[in-house]
């Protein structure tokens, strides 16, 4: 039986290799988990506490409208209900995108070397995805994105901010003004997974209209990675579209149940954020001890410029052989770096004590 043409025209491809794996194959029995940008100060107790509760009843669908978590991120967002919907996570938010805007040989658009994720739905929805490069300091070039979007006349153009994997942050005035200068016939998609950490004020501002969809994730700030679960901010008109194509049972009851209660939880949002920047500051530090630089960060990590891509190859791997798990990013000009999710204080001994002794042994 031969699968669809766009199918068999893909390379194998495995767009992340996850840290069982890389325990497996390396015969590691423990490994600090620092490249995945998971929380690692975890989820509300609270959430905790309402998903155990509810165990029992996982004999049970969740509520295919997800209507009591949307009814709360609405009144939060001030937006009406219909303006949301809730899939689970952001990755399956990119595949409605996709599936729904993006033709059979349509062309998409990206910073080149942003998430791979967003590059896997187009290829695997037989569409093209094209790129532009990030400047020197490490944000998405957004003046070559436009100008890209209006050459090839993209049906979609992807951006995350704060971005993954840079780390770097572009003000809501900035966005607008990148949005604007979109052709009227091409999205945006502004992935917002690590919006939590950045100040709410610099964010985008509300709006509402067809050509733009804001995409949110209880894995990061929240600590609910696991359980898979996201959102949408966008229009009435693209929710209905989006209905006509989602899972309607694919997110589970306890994700629906526990991102309920972590939105409840605010005091831990706020110390979870705290938490993060001291992380990111203690890396920075780092760095300056080594004689290393890191490029600013609003997310839940921070990329050290190792120097080259070679030495930060080099680096990465020797880091994984003495149990500690990072990534870098795989296009230049990023691929000069690692990339380190902020650890606690445990976690982030063990880093920096494993990337002395890496660094000692390259020299």
């Amino acid at each position: 039986m031969r699968a669809t043409r766009v199918l068999e025209a893909l390379p194998a491809n495995t767009p992340f290799i996850g840290p069982e794996r890389l325990m497996r194959e390396g015969g590691l029995r423990e490994l600090v988990r620092l490249g995945a940008n998971e929380s690692a100060f975890g989820p509300s107790p609270r959430a905790v506490a309402a998903m155990s509760g509810e165990l029992e009843r996982l004999s049970w669908y969740g509520d295919p409208d997800s209507y009591e978590l949307r009814e709360t991120l609405a009144a939060r967002n001030g937006c009406t209900i219909d303006q949301i919907l809730v899939a689970c996570g952001i990755d399956d938010l990119m595949g409605l995108v996709v599936r729904a805007f993006v033709e059979i040989g349509g062309v998409a658009i990206a910073a080149r070397g942003t998430y791979p994720t967003f590059a896997y739905h187009v290829a695997g929805y037989g569409g093209r995805l094209e790129t532009a490069p990030y400047t020197d300091a490490g944000e998405p070039d957004l003046e070559a994105l436009s100008a890209l979007a209006h050459q090839l006349h993209a049906s979609v153009a992807y951006l995350a901010n704060p971005d993954n994997p840079s780390g770097t942050f572009i003000s809501g005035e900035r966005i607008a003004a990148f949005y604007e200068s979109l052709p009227v016939g091409t999205l945006l998609l502004l992935d917002e997974a690590y919006a939590d950490f950045a100040e709410q004020e610099l964010l985008l501002e509300p709006r509402f209209e067809d050509r733009l969809i804001r995409a949110r994730t209880f894995s990061k700030a929240y600590g609910l990675a696991g359980a898979r679960i996201g959102y949408t901010l966008t229009t009435a008109h693209n929710v209905e579209r989006f209905e006509r194509i989602r899972l309607q049972y694919g997110v589970n009851r306890n994700a629906q149940i526990g991102a309920l209660a972590a939105l409840e939880d605010e005091a831990h949002l706020a110390w979870v954020v705290r938490e993060t920047a001291a992380a990111r500051d203690a890396y920075a530090e780092l760095a300056r001890g080594v004689g290393m630089t890191v490029l600013p960060s609003r997310a839940n990590f921070i990329c050290i410029d190792i120097g080259d891509a070679r030495r930060a190859t080099r680096v990465m791997n020797a880091l994984l052989e003495r149990g500690v798990w990072i990534r870098k990013p795989g296009a230049p000009p990023l691929d000069r770096c690692i990339r380190v999710t902020a650890g606690t204080p445990p976690m982030r001994e063990a880093f920096a004590r494993a990337l002395r002794d890496v660094l000692r042994e390259i020299a």
